[in-house]
């Protein structure tokens, strides 16, 4: 699994840093003589309804959908971290009023709040990292919690307390370090997951905006043209199977290394 997985993710990623230099046209020139041209030597993946290459939309695609995954996962992981250490840490009050904050923010479907955000905002790329990222936070603060939990009764953490070091260096110095296994994990499925949302979004048109590229808002144009088209789907459709299939291979694979109990 974990080389199928790296195999999936480093293509797909090699892909998008490289389009510009890839990408046999420009993803947005729209050519009325070559208006739904079927795959062929001149247009490998075909072409779309304004005559635009579907290969060069689908590579300039993957920079926009990879984008959002780690810019998201980035924050997501990074507020999760912080409430994550501090109340495993500090437990009592402070554990109980984060705690409580993150069942509040569970008791709301993630998509429908994203979409209700957005729904009230301007839609841009800006948009949809900030939204995702601070509507996903919570599954990272409940681990590095429970993680936090079990470290701070080790040895290692005692022995920096009667040397006397203080909170905040424990937490990022001592605990920090020993509790990066699952975010890590967490962190490759939260991409996958990211790139689903955001494909979702730009599907109902409140993602990427046209005439920018984005898998999601590919599909949509695709749609119409169903049946006469198939090539406009099934290409996008395929980029978002073996992207978000390689990101949790690669989750699977990394949390099998990575958890002790699994290696047994």
């Amino acid at each position: 699994m974990l080389t199928a997985g790296l195999v999936l993710v480093g293509g797909m990623s090699l892909a998008a840093i490289l389009a510009p230099l890839l990408a046999p046209y420009n993803p947005n020139a729209i050519n009325v003589d070559a208006m739904l041209l079927t795959p062929s030597a001149g247009h490998w993946l075909g072409t779309d309804a304004l005559g635009r290459d579907v290969l060069s939309r689908i590579l300039f695609g993957a920079r926009v959908s990879l984008w959002v995954g780690f810019v998201a996962v980035g924050i997501s992981s990074a507020i999760g971290l912080v409430l994550g250490l501090v109340a495993g840490y500090f437990g009592r009050l402070t554990d109980e009023i984060i705690m409580r904050g993150v069942d509040v923010m569970l008791c709301f479907p993630s998509f429908f709040l994203i979409l209700a955000v957005i729904a009230f905002l301007e839609p841009s790329l800006v948009t949809i990292m900030a939204v995702i990222g601070l509507t996903s936070w919570m599954g990272v603060a409940r681990l590095v919690r429970a993680e936090t939990l079990s470290l701070r009764g080790r040895d290692f953490v005692l022995a920096a307390k009667v040397a006397g070091a203080g909170p905040m260096r424990i937490i990022f110095r001592h605990i920090l370090p020993n509790a990066l296994a699952p975010v890590l994990v967490s962190a490759t499925l939260g991409i996958a997951g990211a790139i689903l949302v955001e494909s979702s979004l730009s599907f109902l048109g409140l993602g990427v905006q046209p005439p920018d590229a984005s898998w999601g808002n590919m599909l949509l144009d695709g749609k119409e043209v169903l049946e006469i088209a198939p090539w406009l789907s099934v290409f996008p459709g395929l980029a978002i199977l073996f992207t978000v299939l390689g990101y949790n291979l690669l989750g699977e694979s990394l949390r099998d290394l990575l958890d002790p109990r699994l290696r047994r």
